[in-house]
């Protein structure tokens, strides 16, 4: 990412009371773990939730942070930010193999 986009980012977190310095990287981070989880774990998310979004933030709401993020971004550094989420997202809507696929 370019330094004119880090910047812009390092303004928005300084300048938005809805964003604190790091939570945009912290958002990209936890996207990106989430996204990569084995869809067993991703089903048990959805079933029961997860404690662990309690304490280490929600991945979910990270997302949402970064759509926000983006809205605010000018269109040349929201465009690199959302080339590098783009990334994750296609791992995120990849199609579940079929039951029969995995042994079932």
């Amino acid at each position: 990412m370019s330094s004119r986009a880090l910047s812009e980012i390092s303004h928005l977190e300084r300048t938005r009371n809805y964003l604190q310095p790091g939570d945009v990287s912290t958002a990209v981070r936890l996207w990106k773990d989430y996204v990569h989880r084995p869809q067993r774990q991703l089903w048990q998310d959805h079933e029961w939730g997860n404690a662990y979004w309690d304490c280490c933030g929600n991945p979910l709401e990270a997302r949402a942070l970064l759509d926000t993020a983006l809205r605010a971004m000018t269109p040349r550094s929201a465009r690199e930010l959302r080339q590098i989420i783009s990334r994750f997202d296609a791992v995120w809507n990849q199609p579940s193999p079929p039951y029969d696929a995995v042994g079932g």
